[in-house]
């Protein structure tokens, strides 16, 4: 058995032959990508699994719970190599390009505001002491979804407001910020390139930016909240997963539920496909680093890989 509550985010390593899961379950997974097979667990949290992250070259694994801690991993052994204790929830977590920054955000609750922490693991005091060597606090609204920009200079960061913002790894200042959504930013993922990033919205939204300027490029449209989007590495391709608010889920056949993957052009903007299969919304989307498969991680506990058929290709190329 994977997972036995719903899944909270899904992530590939650079190479693709792994898939991390993680969920509202203390477990987090690490399956082999090509044939769903499990490979480990990383056992130590006593809470949901928020986030979950790999390095550059799959060497860590990183983790942030709401059992108010944000802990690193040896890959391949599974063993606790670091613990970080927090205040609050970890909601986003991620390492920088080199793998030796890690950044994450805390939620806002009980009496304690939200903060990105960016500690140094080439420092091992950082973790012991936990003393970051930054830490930047977000009074005005929760961070609930991060991630790193180009070349690990600055985090793009969307908040429970709707907006988004830049803030500096090495300074902790805030670079820009803009406000094109008009509810919370569920997920922010960005492009193989790192030039563009795709944020995925409770507005039922999901909408292109440029990773550098945070100028709006694109917007994609459904009648339903948004929870996760990724880019094709190798398509204009965009596929987003949502449905509806989890406690309004019991309260709908799933004929109405909307619970299909979603694609849309990158360019035009328009949805060509669908894909139906989990029975709730779907909290989290990514494709394989080769473009030819793509994963989703459902609120009813059940990660699915789908191929696409050698069709797809050919239609693209032609086209």
């Amino acid at each position: 058995m994977g997972h036995e509550r719903s899944i909270t985010q899904i992530k590939y390593n650079r190479e693709g032959d792994l898939l991390f899961t993680v969920a509202k379950d203390p477990i987090v997974n690490v399956w082999y990508s090509v044939n769903g097979e499990r490979l480990g667990t990383y056992n130590g949290h006593t809470g949901a699994v928020w986030c979950v992250d790999a390095d550059w070259d799959t060497r860590h694994v990183l983790t942030g719970s709401a059992d108010n801690s944000c802990r690193l991993w040896d890959c391949e052994t599974g063993k606790q190599l670091a613990l970080v204790k927090t205040s609050s929830a970890v909601r986003t977590c991620g390492f920088d390009f080199g793998g030796n920054i890690i950044m994450f955000s805390t939620d806002k609750q009980m009496g304690y505001q939200c903060f990105v922490s960016f500690f140094d693991l080439r420092d091992p005091s950082q973790i012991e002491n936990n003393e970051p060597y930054m830490k930047i606090p977000c009074s005005d609204s929760k961070i609930t979804s991060a991630v790193w920009g180009p070349l690990g200079e600055f985090i793009i960061a969307g908040h429970e407001s709707g907006e988004l913002n830049q803030f500096s790894a090495k300074s902790g200042e805030q670079l820009s910020n803009i406000k094109e959504h008009t509810k919370q930013i569920n997920d922010i993922q960005t492009s193989r390139d790192m030039t563009m990033f795709i944020t995925a919205s409770k507005d039922n939204t999901a909408k292109l930016f440029d990773c550098t300027t945070l100028e709006h490029l694109k917007t994609f449209r459904t009648e339903r909240p948004v929870n996760s989007a990724a880019l094709s590495p190798i398509f204009d391709h965009v596929v987003l997963g949502g449905g509806q608010e989890a406690m309004d889920v019991t309260t709908t056949s799933t004929r109405i539920g909307k619970f299909e993957a979603r694609f849309f052009h990158l360019a035009f903007e328009e949805e060509f496909g669908r894909v139906k299969g989990h029975f709730g919304p779907i909290n989290s989307v990514a494709f394989h680093p080769d473009g030819k498969s793509y994963s989703s991680g459902g609120e009813d506990g059940y990660v699915r890989i789908h191929y696409f058929d050698p069709q797809y290709f050919e239609f693209e190329f032609e086209a």
